[in-house]
């Protein structure tokens, strides 16, 4: 079997091609271009997803040429730009906090670089990464499920929610079975390029304005009864929960932000237990591992990837959407962030939080 392997030059990756040759598949690796040079540098680029790529591609061709795999670039900028970068923009603008994260996985890596690769003549029957999470199929239902990775600390589930029964048909996740400490010591044993590599933190390690590139939109911070109590330059400037830099003194308690209001432009603040509510309506579902369910089920559900799945009901609604109703009152539902539906280890599917 040939597989490609999206090799970033991280340790994750690497130890996938380097196990994948080592079960005796041709492996071939691929590193994806998406930093637009325009952009400026962020302060510790090599510790982000989106920045300068030349030492991850060189680290990520050397370690090919190390496991004896070929090795090859493939240009996504273009469709990086149109995908993620635009909705990133767009949602910010709306007042809403997107995981980019998200959309790139689902259009990307597992989309645009794979297609991409055919174009240019890469054959493959199967593209692998080393994203922590496992594909099983249920020979009952006949459908491919997106399970949590053994290692829950390390599970990266929540950010492949959006893939589809042919993209997980057509995938390997060989790192699911094991923890990060093994996957530390086997690329150590290997003695791989990556071994010592630090993981990658964030979408983006500067400032976010140097993306949006918006023009200053002053307006007001207002409290629930639209009492004025400050000023801001911008909503894309605040996240519901934000605390820090709000503006606001003499409160006699501290203030959070509760609501964007776009079309107003206004940030409403409030006390903590204003941030905490029980139900969320999201759009865009995905309904990967199941079928979409007619009835309402009983789910866990996960608000943000360091986020505890709770116990919740989810009823289908028209229009590919569906109302979560938490068993507790669950803090900061932002949105813009995306919902993801558990069942054990099951990942049903999810959406994006309106």
């Amino acid at each position: 079997m040939k597989i490609l392997v999206g090799l970033s030059g991280g340790v994750d990756s690497s130890l996938t091609a380097a196990l994948l040759k080592d079960k005796g598949y041709e492996v071939t690796g691929a590193t994806m271009s998406i930093w637009d040079p325009s952009l400026p540098t962020p302060a510790t680029p090599n510790n982000a997803c989106l920045g300068p790529e030349e030492e991850d591609i060189k680290t990520a061709s050397a370690v090919a040429k190390e496991i004896g795999i070929g090795f090859h670039v493939i240009d996504c900028r273009e469709e990086y730009k149109k995908i993620v970068i635009e909705n990133f923009k767009d949602e910010y603008k709306k007042g809403r906090t997107p995981n980019p994260c998200i959309w790139c996985n689902s259009f990307i890596k597992f989309g645009a670089l794979p297609a991409s690769a055919k174009k240019q003549g890469v054959i493959f029957d199967k593209f692998a990464t080393g994203h922590y999470a496992r594909i099983i199929f249920n020979e009952e239902t006949g459908r491919y499920q997106l399970r949590k990775a053994l290692d829950e600390a390390k599970d990266q589930t929540y950010f492949l929610y959006r893939l589809t029964q042919k993209q997980l048909s057509e995938t390997l996740f060989p790192l699911g079975e094991y923890t990060k400490k093994q996957v530390r010591a086997l690329a150590k044993e290997k003695n791989l390029l990556a071994a010592e590599k630090a993981d990658s933190q964030d979408f983006y390690c500067g400032d976010y304005n140097d993306i949006l590139q918006f023009s200053a939109q002053p307006g007001s911070i207002v409290d629930k009864e639209g009492n004025v109590l400050g000023k801001h330059d911008g909503i894309w400037n605040y996240t519901i929960g934000k605390r820090k830099g709000v503006g606001i003194s003499g409160a006699k308690e501290p203030m959070y932000v509760i609501e964007l209001l776009p079309k107003q432009n206004l940030v409403v603040v409030g006390t903590k237990k204003d941030l905490y509510k029980d139900v969320l309506t999201a759009s865009e579902i995905n309904w990967g591992s199941v079928e979409e369910p007619k009835e309402p089920v009983k789910v866990q559900a996960k608000i943000r990837q360091m986020h505890t799945p709770s116990n919740a009901t989810l009823t289908p609604l028209p229009g590919n959407r569906a109302e979560v109703k938490f068993d507790e009152p669950q803090m900061s539902i932002t949105a813009g962030q995306s919902v993801v539906f558990y069942q054990g280890d099951i990942v049903l599917g999810g959406g994006i939080i309106d």
